[in-house]
């Protein structure tokens, strides 16, 4: 049977010192019940006496049934010069509801001296102390021995001893912490056996950061070496480069290494919650982040699409849908037949009878790229074009044209209005509205005209709008790229426009953009009617 390796969560506490990053008490609240029900077996939420915010939180969590996990609270050793009991702190943490305290102590000579300012034999007498206080009410304790990679370099010798005083007061995990995330894997593994080889009893963790880009590999050396809590946080959030990245180790452990992590199928909302953690926290998901990302299972270069059509093994380390994740085929100036005839699979556009037309579909991609259009972010984009090259293609409306004015005027105020003048089944429209810019005035009015008539167009909202001068030595009558990101809700396409005109690339891109999402409010209705 695999051994089971134990999940730490520490978003709500470490993964709040990011840079930017602040959370209401509501949104910390639900990050802890997302955790929680991805079922990692301690959360920790905070110091519950360092501000009024933790205070609120724990009095909030502690009305909810987080299930398995245990709720741990945090705090550091009791004050030098005073008692455990003696410490107002240290009885905060004694008082609180949540069974699991973790407290952080000093390792290193550098901190003993310039921080805390006591004796070696002061503090490990706080450690032992404050551990011993904390199981004498009831708690399980969780002791992190702060800096301890530095202190094992200084001092090996009295490093171990801080570890031996939190054994001697009752710990149940002790957790060396490499603070500065300078510790690179080989020798954080050699430093991890030996102190498994000082310490045979005591139960190891881990904690690492990201400082020299080796927070996941440190932590897996350490769990290679025999610890068996690993602590982290959602997308590695955290101070400076951020903390070791649980989204990272936890599939690590669970597919290379072999251990029992969660619950098995727990594994596969790995992605889920990542990207909900990044949403709440108002920060847009890494697309490039391993296994999680929107990007970790993209293929774009002809070869290996060729080798995933073959056998998905050939490109891929893992299956996406055990994480969560998804397959993705780009299509790009690097594509070739394979690419096309998988990519229009997937969008529903039949090719397989009709191979002749691949090559074609192909040579218009490849000059489209060459212009400057990128159909890999533009998906809605790349389907219209396979229906104008199918001969499928029926337009949304028939443009007659299309005029912006934007006004500044001697108070200051910038005024934008659009009118549009189209056919739609025959008849004539004209529709004229104001907004915040030339693209949000053009959607308006389409909206005007159209909306009546095509009720789809009121679920499609615009998300995203990114402009990209594409030769940058041309000044201003440079080739514009304006990508445009819409949502009906539940899903989320990109369209593309390119033109030495700003406005008309906005505009083919707006027009790309509605086309597409109004053929797929359309089908998802009918899907659901039966």
């Amino acid at each position: 049977m695999a051994e089971r390796v134990l999940i730490y969560d520490t978003t709500l506490r470490d993964g709040m010192q990011r840079e930017g990053l602040s959370l209401s008490v509501g949104e910390q609240l639900q990050v802890a019940l997302h955790i929680a029900a991805f079922g990692v077996e301690y959360l920790e939420a905070g110091f519950p006496a360092s501000n009024p915010k933790y205070g609120e939180l724990f009095g909030l969590l502690e009305r909810e049934d987080l299930g398995d996990t245990r709720l741990a609270a945090f705090g550091m050793t009791r004050r030098r010069g005073t008692t455990a009991d003696a410490d107002p702190a240290m009885r905060g943490l004694a008082e609180s509801f949540a069974p699991v305290v973790t407290i952080v102590g000093k390792t290193w000579d550098l901190h003993i001296e310039k921080v805390t300012r006591v004796t070696r034999e002061e503090n490990l007498r706080m450690i032992e102390e404050s551990v011993a206080f904390l199981v004498g009410r009831g708690k399980e304790v969780v002791y992190d021995a702060e800096h301890f990679f530095d202190a094992y370099a200084a001092h090996p010798g009295y490093a171990l001893d801080c570890l031996r005083a939190a054994e001697a007061g009752g710990a149940s995990w002790i957790t060396p912490c490499d603070t500065n995330g300078a510790t690179l894997p080989g020798r954080l593994g050699t430093v991890v056996r030996e102190v498994r080889a000082a310490l045979p009893g005591v139960r190891l963790g881990i904690h690492t950061h990201n400082d020299a880009e080796c927070g996941v590999a440190t932590s897996l050396a350490a769990v290679d070496e025999g610890a068996r809590l690993v602590q982290g946080t959602v997308n590695g959030y955290g101070e400076r480069c951020g903390n070791a990245n649980l989204c990272s180790i936890i599939p690590a452990l669970a597919f290379k290494m072999g251990y029992e992590v969660l619950d098995a199928d727990r594994l596969a909302e790995l992605t889920a919650l990542s990207h909900f953690v990044a949403e709440t926290a108002n920060l847009q998901p890494d697309a490039w982040a391993p296994y999680v990302g929107r990007n970790a299972f993209a293929h774009k270069g002809g070869m290996h699409q060729q080798g995933m059509n073959a056998d998905a093994r050939t490109y891929e380390h893992i299956d996406p849908a055990a994480v969560g994740n998804e397959r993705r085929v780009l299509v790009s100036e690097l594509s070739g037949r394979g690419t096309i005839l998988a990519k229009s699979r997937e969008l529903g556009v039949d090719l397989e009878d009709d191979p002749e037309r691949v090559p074609a579909i192909l040579a218009r991609l490849k000059e489209l790229e060459h212009r400057g259009y990128h159909f890999e972010v533009a998906d809605g984009s790349f389907e219209l074009l396979l229906e104008r090259e199918t001969g499928v293609y029926e337009p949304l409306f028939t443009l007659e044209s299309f005029r912006v004015i934007t006004e500044k005027r001697a108070d200051g105020r910038v005024e934008t209005e659009a009118t549009v003048k189209l056919f739609h089944d025959g008849e004539r429209l004209v529709a004229t509205a104001e907004g915040n810019g030339p693209v949000n005035a053009l959607d308006a009015a389409l909206r005007r005209a159209l909306e009546p008539r095509v009720p789809e167009l009121r679920e499609i909202g615009l998300v995203n709008f990114k402009v990209r001068i594409l030769d940058e030595a041309k000044g201003t009558g440079a080739a514009t790229r304006v990508l445009l990101d819409s949502s009906d809700g539940h899903e989320t396409w990109g369209a593309i426009g390119v033109s030495e005109n700003v406005i008309e690339a906005s505009w083919e891109a707006l027009l790309d953009s509605l086309e597409h999402g109004v053929r797929r409010v359309a089908r998802a209705r009918a899907t659901a009617a039966g």
